[in-house]
């Protein structure tokens, strides 16, 4: 039997905008096939790790300036552009995310997500409006009104909290979150190395 992997994800963090893109090529390779859940990274902070926004309050200025260099670094690594901090930094990924859902059932996830990070993390476009996410829409051939229509109604919303809350039922307190055949957890985008063994050990 094949491993399970579930990617747990929130476009509005760099380091998921770099492990969506790492964990893909590696699943294929192991033929593993990625089960996404779309969250609002925000609610899992609320709920299990406000220290986040002391944090952003009063960064650690070595902290800090190694953080930017290390995303830097990881992107180069991945060939990615990525700005850090963006234009408006935190985001409000909230639209995006119940869009994540939409864009799932249509059979257009991996094209969307892939448009939303590049558009905030790339090209530092405010992922919040409106204009930007017709353009996003555009790109991958979703309809504005279907999508504007689905993401405000009340299943989509619930379905965004029902993953929020599995996440932080099952121990996770950011994004992205990876588990592996349901138990086995991972944090971040520097520990695709241990999914892949975990991976290939489950194999």
């Amino acid at each position: 039997m094949a491993a399970r992997l579930e990617f747990f994800f929130d476009c509005s963090s760099p380091w998921t905008y770099l492990a969506f893109h790492a964990v893909q090529p590696m699943a294929a390779e192991l033929g593993v096939a990625i089960e996404w859940k779309p969250i609002l990274v925000g609610g899992v902070f609320n709920a299990v790790n406000d220290t986040v926004y002391q944090n952003r309050a009063n960064p650690n200025p070595r902290k800090a300036g190694y953080m930017l260099k290390d995303l830097a670094d990881w992107a180069r690594l991945y060939g990615l552009r990525i700005k850090m901090p963006p234009s408006v930094f935190p985001v409000n990924s909230v639209k995006c995310m119940r869009g994540a859902l939409v864009a799932m059932e249509r059979g257009r996830l991996i094209p969307y997500a892939t448009a939303v990070f590049e558009a905030y993390w790339g090209d530092d476009r405010d992922i919040s409006q409106d204009r930007v996410i017709e353009s996003i829409l555009a790109r991958v051939g979703l309809d504005r009104a279907d999508f504007f229509a689905r993401i405000g109604e009340q299943a989509c919303k619930d379905r965004l909290k029902a993953n929020t809350d599995e996440l932080i039922a099952r121990g996770g307190f950011g994004s992205p979150t990876i588990f592996i055949n349901s138990t086995d957890m991972y944090f971040g985008n520097d520990r695709l190395p241990l999914v892949r063994a975990a991976l290939g050990r489950a194999a």
